[in-house]
C-alpha cells in the first residue's frame, strides 16, 4: 500500500494494488493547473481510498473529465474521465516516498512548452 497527500494534508489517500506506470503529459490543461507538465500513475476505482477529503474539491475541466485538487493549497492531485469507468490517474509527485514506478511515455507533446526539452528516451506521441 502507499499513501499520498496534498502538501497541507486536507486531502491524504491510500492506493493498493499494482500502479500503472507513469505517464508524462504536456497538454495545456495539465500545464495550467500544475505550472509545468504532469506525470501520473493510474488505478482502478477499488485501489483508491481517499481517507481524508476535507478540503478535495472537483473542477469539470472538459464534459468528459474531471480534475481533483485542495481547495487550500491548490495541489494538483487526481484527474478522471467518465469514459473509464471509475479509473483515476494520480499524479505520482503527490505519492509519498518511493513509487515503485518509472514513466512510460510523454503524451501530448506538440503542446509542450518551449522553455524545456524532453530529454529522456521514453516514448513521445504528440496527442
Amino acid at each position: 500500500m502507499k499513501q499520498g497527500s496534498c502538501l497541507c494534508g486536507g486531502v491524504t489517500f491510500e492506493l493498493t494494488g499494482a500502479l500503472r506506470p507513469s505517464v508524462a503529459c504536456h497538454c495545456i490543461q495539465c500545464r495550467k493547473t500544475s505550472g509545468h507538465y504532469v506525470s501520473a500513475t493510474q488505478v482502478g476505482p477499488d485501489q483508491l481510498n481517499i481517507t481524508k477529503d476535507s478540503t478535495l474539491a472537483w473542477f469539470q475541466s472538459t464534459p468528459e473529465a474531471q480534475r481533483g485538487f485542495c481547495n487550500i493549497c491548490g495541489s494538483s492531485l487526481f484527474w478522471k474521465h467518465d469514459a473509464d469507468k471509475g479509473a483515476v490517474s494520480v499524479m505520482s509527485g503527490t505519492i509519498d516516498g518511493a513509487t515503485g514506478i518509472d514513466t512510460a511515455k510523454h503524451i501530448f507533446t506538440a503542446f509542450k512548452g518551449d522553455y524545456y526539452d524532453i530529454a529522456d528516451i521514453m516514448p513521445q506521441s504528440e496527442n
